[in-house]
Parts: structure tokens; C-alpha cells; sequence
């Protein structure tokens, strides 16, 4: 199995569509079309935080994401995050976001991360690991935040 790369960004925009290109393209997935799944991870999973994707694919490729994204155009800030821990029998991601700071979203990754392993309580998990992504909103600007964790590289569409 490929590794899953945990990738983050930030970016500004004249609009809320212009701001997520913009955080994409910090991250380096801007030119896939992304899919979205949950939040499984398969068991052995190789997962690594590498900040910026490199070359994954063709333009215009599928590309298999845990996204988590927040736009906000009020003053204060944007932050998106995703906790995840793993296990010999699978691991999960958790992913929230919102207008608000990094602590915040940092504290909510981590208590849906502990609510998913409760759930799961028969696995055995190593410690959370958590990537959160945040920028100051200024005043008449579209600002977003976000971190995926994409899996492998992109599928060719056609």
C-alpha cells in the first residue's frame, strides 16, 4: 500500500472558491479533483506528515482524501484540523474546522479522536498523532485552512 500523506495549507481569495484553490495549491493537490471518504484507515497504513504534496499523478486525476476545511471572511481566524491514531487491526482520522483558532480545533480533533477509539475499543491504538492548519482572517478577503490526508496517488478519470 502506498503511504497517505498528511498535507496542509492556507491560502486568500476575492471569493470562498478562490481561497480553498489557493489552500490547496499550498498543500499541493490544487491540480486533482478530489474524492472524499471517511475517516478509516487500513490496517499497516503508512501515514506521514509531509506538509506539501509532490508530484502525485496526472492533472486532473482522482485522488482520495480525509479533508478537513473551514472558509471564513470575518476577522479572527480560520483553522482546520485531523487527529488520527492507528492499530494492528485498522486506525481512524477525525477532522474539524471552523472560524475559529488552532486550540480549538486542536481540542475537538482530539475528543472525536478519543470518542472513535472508544467505539472501537477492542483494537489497541498508538498515540494520536494531530496536524492543524490556521490563518488570520483579514477584513474583505475569503481566507481558508486546510489538511487532507491523501491516499496514494491520483487515478486517471478517463
Amino acid at each position: 500500500m502506498e503511504a497517505i500523506r498528511v498535507v496542509w495549507g492556507s491560502g486568500t481569495g476575492p471569493t470562498a472558491m478562490a481561497s480553498y484553490d489557493a489552500a490547496l495549491a499550498d498543500a499541493g493537490v490544487h491540480n486533482y479533483n478530489l474524492v472524499t471518504v471517511s475517516s478509516m484507515l487500513p490496517p499497516d497504513a503508512d501515514v506521514e506528515a509531509v506538509g506539501t504534496a509532490g508530484d502525485l499523478g496526472e492533472v486532473g486525476g482522482r485522488l482520495t482524501v480525509v479533508e478537513a476545511r473551514a472558509t471564513a471572511t470575518d476577522p479572527g481566524h480560520v483553522s482546520a484540523g485531523l487527529a488520527w491514531a492507528q492499530s494492528p487491526d485498522g486506525g481512524l482520522f477525525y477532522e474539524a474546522a471552523g472560524p475559529t483558532d488552532a486550540a480549538d480545533v486542536e481540542e475537538r480533533v482530539r475528543q472525536g479522536l478519543a470518542a472513535g477509539q472508544e467505539l472501537r475499543s477492542a483494537w489497541t491504538f498508538d498515540d494520536p498523532r494531530v496536524r492543524v492548519q490556521s490563518a488570520q482572517v483579514e477584513p474583505g478577503t475569503h481566507t481558508t485552512a486546510v489538511v487532507l490526508a491523501v491516499y496514494g496517488t491520483a487515478d486517471a478519470l478517463v
